[in-house]
């Protein structure tokens, strides 16, 4: 007695989906050589940030331990890129004297046009501001040596786009030590850039 073999038949639906997910994964690899194509023929730099301009403006202190304070900061957003525009989002910096917050800058998202800059300008005025006893003695100390030192650190989210094509977002960060001569208030640090950071 022989059995009969039958053979199954694959549903139609299974050879759907087999094709359906052939022609995605196809069209994900060419995607991929696009993008990657297109990265090695535009190269992008990362977008940057630097202090450009900084001024002390008033610098007020008294024996009891007030210190209040107004300062001009130009913070300068450079897109280096030839053929990308860059964008820049959630900056966000914090102005310190010895450990003390003075001001906190930010800004709302921007765009940086291809191969330019542009140029955020603040300026800081503090209300009275109480030094602890060690924060007194480095004003104190300042003002003789007629130099004063403060701190700005923070960061801002970047990114590049050419068209639809867009890069992932790249944290930027800025750290300074901004120095300034009070009797006159010019600045005497060296420019400040987070680029090769």
């Amino acid at each position: 007695m022989t059995k009969l073999i039958t053979q199954r038949h694959t549903h139609p639906l299974i050879w759907l989906a087999a094709i359906f997910c052939t022609v995605v994964a196809i069209a994900v690899i060419i995607a991929g050589v696009v993008i990657f194509v297109g990265y090695l023929a535009i190269r992008p730099k990362l977008p940057y940030i630097s202090i450009t301009y900084a001024h002390l403006d008033r610098l007020d202190y008294d024996q009891t331990g007030q210190f209040s304070t107004q300062i001009t900061l130009e913070i300068t957003a450079t897109d280096e890129n030839t053929k990308a525009h860059a964008r820049f989002s959630a900056l966000n910096f914090l102005l310190r004297f010895h450990q003390v917050a003075i001001a906190e800058l930010r800004a709302e998202e921007f765009d940086v046009v291809k191969n330019s800059t542009l140029k955020l300008e603040y300026v800081i005025q503090s209300s009275s501001i109480p030094l602890e006893p060690r924060a007194q003695d480095e004003m104190e100390t300042s003002l003789r040596q007629d130099k004063i030192s403060f701190q700005l650190k923070g960061e801002t989210r970047t990114r590049w786009n050419v068209g639809p094509v867009r890069s992932v977002k790249f944290w930027t960060h800025l750290s300074c030590q901004l120095d300034f001569i009070p009797s006159n208030g010019s600045s005497i640090s060296p420019l400040c850039s987070s680029k090769g950071h």
